[in-house]
């Protein structure tokens, strides 16, 4: 079952050789975001000294959350069955489903991927980690000062990390005339 697979991380820390379910749709350069990702939710487990199978848990959707990222429309919205929300929500519905499919029964793996792109309120740390993950990897070019002190310090202060993450995301959504998610609003309730 490709769902298995591990990651094995460079011993440099230079990077992450991850491995992809076999229906992955990925281009070069979401590759390397997973990549990135994934080596950051790696050395955050790490630092914080987590038990194996929880950093394995991290490292996992890590590697998974964007497996589907580079699917086209009609692909994402027959895996989902959703006809209505935007197509840019779907990947991560679409890669759980997938994945739970081939027979990944963690369930903080499996919300964590879902809800990625929104948030959700009732997360366990791995959707946390990821949704911060996601928005503060390093290869992202906006706001990379504040973007990198952030990363760093996830580890000693990691639930107000998060708030500022979800903040963040929040006051761009609305600097830039988006909707607001109601598991997006509903997660920002949970944190401030």
């Amino acid at each position: 079952m490709s769902a298995t697979v591990s990651v094995t991380l460079a011993p440099d820390g230079s990077g992450a050789s991850v491995a992809l379910p076999e229906w992955a749709i990925v281009s070069a350069k979401r590759r390397a975001h997973i990549e990135r990702v994934t080596q950051l939710l790696a050395t955050w487990g790490e630092r914080l000294a987590l038990p194996a199978s929880e950093c394995q848990t991290w490292i996992d959707a890590g590697r998974w959350h964007d497996a589907v990222r580079d699917a086209d429309e009609s692909q994402l919205r027959d895996w989902t069955g959703d006809a209505e929300r935007p197509v840019g929500l779907l990947h991560g519905p679409a890669a759980a489903l997938r994945l739970a499919r081939d027979g990944e029964a963690r369930r903080d793996v499996l919300e964590a991927i879902r809800w990625h792109t929104t948030g959700y309120a009732h997360w366990s740390r791995t959707g946390q980690a990821l949704y911060m993950a996601d928005f503060l990897e390093p290869g992202r070019a906006f706001a990379r000062a504040d973007r990198a002190y952030l990363a760093a310090r996830v580890c000693d202060d990691f639930d107000a990390t998060l708030r500022q993450v979800v903040r963040m995301r929040l006051e761009w959504a609305l600097r830039e005339g988006n909707a607001l998610f109601p598991e997006t609003i509903a997660l920002w309730n949970a944190v401030r």
